[in-house]
């Protein structure tokens, strides 16, 4: 049996925010082994150098010192050595993220991406990790959070953990700290989370509550075989939403009042987020981190990975993540719908979708959709957005055109018996040829305009034929989000297209729509509003001083550009009906309701 990479992390220097990392390697190529630090994470598709987060790097050898020569930004090289090696690296972390490592004398929270050094032609070797306590005096409470496998250490211990190889090493982010921890079980599999952060929660809900969601996705594609234990690690902020996937994990944060309290008994919309939250980097445990594109097997964590299946992996993902929260009988029919017609109106208002094909956003993930500015939304569709209308428009398709004999889950099913359990990776068109096989359907216009094309989806048309009415009405104002009816005293007379914000205590324009009123006028994203006619304009009072305007009515505003005053007339125009919210129709026959329940419930 070859020799394991034997790791250790320490929390160094919790207030300097520095982590110490060893990696002592046995057997070092003889030539000079060459060691490298991840460029990008797994589930977050944009380079983000961790190595520019090394503040001092060593190697020696038998207690010796030995050269170590940096080859590029992320690697280096040791001197050629007949004993074994071990590299030591200081590094900085302060990133509040999920994707990254953060440090301070409240916690300790890393992705094994961050931090820890890879051996090249070692990455198959079996991996051991040890993980140190903080400096006395720090973290008397602190316990340890993560899904890798114990080695020596004792349960939500410091101690010695294992891994497969470098990829699993990598694949299980650490929270320390002062931990809240539930426990339950889903399909007979051990399930724990673990909260961090200031916070009073009804644990027993929140614990039945996943292992419903969980129990319900488990029965869908099937319990993976590799799948023993799942951890979900929750960060608690004051105002915070995010997540990322792993093959035993998910790492999460969400806002202090999103979680419910004892007594609570209603699901808010902070909480249905949550869940929402959960379900989706949940179902990614199928969709993408076992079954994922080939181009992703095996990842190449140096440089981009490019592939145009992201709205597969992301966007399918993001179609079942509030659909299972129904299927599981956590949110009713019309909270469903509620949230179906807010995606619906994220889509409609994104004027980048008749310029960038789904596939295309896939494919530029890397250098677009994780780099998004100021006209992104008017150049760029989201792969999770547009994915997930696709889905959805690809699942009514299928139920319809074959009376209800095949629907997206049967087309997933294969799809994770053909490239999830064979491990082997989907190839760039994979779903679309086992779409077309198990429906025996030919769909190639449905892809051709939808995936490689920038047509819009016929969304009204399909959820007309389950009895689902589509509306569409304008905005009441710019924080709607869509998904209700509105009064129609509620809805302005008319349009500015554009999205006035606070920021570091000035009112901004954070984003014009292409040809908008205010794009026409001159007015840029970054200008500062002063007035409207003259009168003081803000991002709290915008909405109420735009009432007064009727379509074709002018208007001046004044705004400051860096430190000149410019005074830009505006033509307004009628708002566009981009607001979206859909109801269930009571005029339909009981076919129809059958085909709808069968859609909504999963069967």
């Amino acid at each position: 049996m070859s020799n394991p990479l034997r790791y250790t992390i320490r929390p160094k220097n919790p207030g300097a925010h520095l982590f110490e990392v060893t990696l002592d390697l046995a057997d070092p190529d003889p030539l000079g082994q060459l060691f490298s630090i991840a460029a990008w994470i797994p589930g977050s598709y944009m380079i983000r150098d961790f190595a520019r987060h090394v503040v001092a790097v060593r190697a020696e050898s038998d207690g010796q010192d030995i050269g170590l020569t940096k080859i590029d930004k992320s690697s280096w090289q040791a001197d050629a050595v007949d004993g074994p090696i071990r590299i030591t690296a200081e590094i900085h972390a302060y990133e509040r993220s999920v994707r990254g490592a953060h440090l301070d004398t409240t916690h300790a929270y890393f992705n094994g991406s961050c931090v820890f050094p890879m051996a090249s032609g070692h990455e198959s070797k079996r991996c051991e990790l040890r993980i140190e306590p903080p400096p006395d005096g720090i973290g008397g409470h602190w316990r340890v959070a993560t899904s890798m496998r114990r080695q020596d250490a004792g349960q939500y211990g410091f101690g010695s953990y294992q891994a497969r190889d470098y990829a699993e090493l990598i694949d299980h982010p650490v929270e320390i700290g002062n931990l809240l921890i539930g426990e339950f079980e889903a399909g007979g599999i051990p399930h724990t989370i673990a909260i961090r952060g200031k916070v009073q929660v009804d644990m027993a809900r929140i614990c039945k509550d996943l292992s419903t969601l969980c129990t319900n996705q488990l029965a869908f594609l099937g319990r993976p075989g590799n799948l023993d234990r799942y951890m979900f690690l929750l960060t608690v902020l004051d105002d915070g939403y995010g997540g990322l996937e792993h093959r035993w994990s998910s790492s999460l944060a969400c806002s202090r009042g999103d979680l419910p309290r004892r007594g609570d008994s209603s699901v808010s919309n902070g909480y249905r987020k949550f869940l929402g939250l959960c379900s989706h980097e949940y179902f990614h445990l199928w969709n993408v981190k076992r079954m994922k594109p080939a181009r992703f097997t095996p990842y190449d964590l140096s440089a981009e990975s490019y592939t145009g299946l992201l709205w597969v992996f992301e966007g399918i993902t993001s179609y079942y993540d509030d659909l299972v929260l129904l299927r599981s009988g956590l949110i009713s029919q019309e909270s469903y719908l509620e949230l179906l017609g807010r995606t619906i109106t994220r889509f409609q208002r994104a004027r980048g979708r008749y310029r960038q094909s789904v596939e295309e956003s896939s494919f530029d993930a890397w250098t677009r959709f994780y780099k998004q500015d100021a006209n992104s939304s008017n150049a760029i569709v989201s792969y999770y957005v547009k994915g997930s209308l696709i889905a959805l428009a690809l699942d009514l398709t299928l139920r319809h055109r074959t009376a209800g004999k095949c629907s997206l889950d049967d087309v997933m099913k294969e799809c994770w018996k053909r490239f999830g359990d064979t491990g082997e990776g989907m190839p760039e068109r994979g779903l679309e040829s086992i779409a077309e096989k198990v429906s025996a359907t030919d769909l190639g216009d449905f892809f051709e305009h939808y995936i490689r094309g920038t047509g819009d989806l016929p969304l009204q048309q399909l959820l007309g034929e389950f009895g689902v009415i589509l509306h569409l009405r304008p905005a009441t104002k710019v924080k709607d989000t869509g998904g209700k009816a509105a009064r129609d005293e509620d809805i302005p007379e008319t349009w500015l297209g554009a999205n006035l914000a606070q920021r570091a205590g000035k009112n901004v324009f954070s984003l014009v729509h292409a040809d908008s009123p205010a794009e026409k006028a001159g007015i840029a994203p970054g200008d500062e509003a002063v007035a409207l006619d003259e009168l003081r304009l803000s991002a709290a009072n915008i909405d109420d001083r735009m009432r007064n305007y009727h379509a074709g009515g002018k208007a001046i505003f004044s705004v400051f550009r860096d430190d000149e005053l410019l005074r830009l007339p505006v033509t307004f125009e009628q708002p566009p009906h981009d607001t979206c919210f859909l109801e269930l129709s009571d005029d339909v026959s009981a076919a129809t309701v059958k085909s709808r329940d069968a859609w909504l419930n999963g069967s």
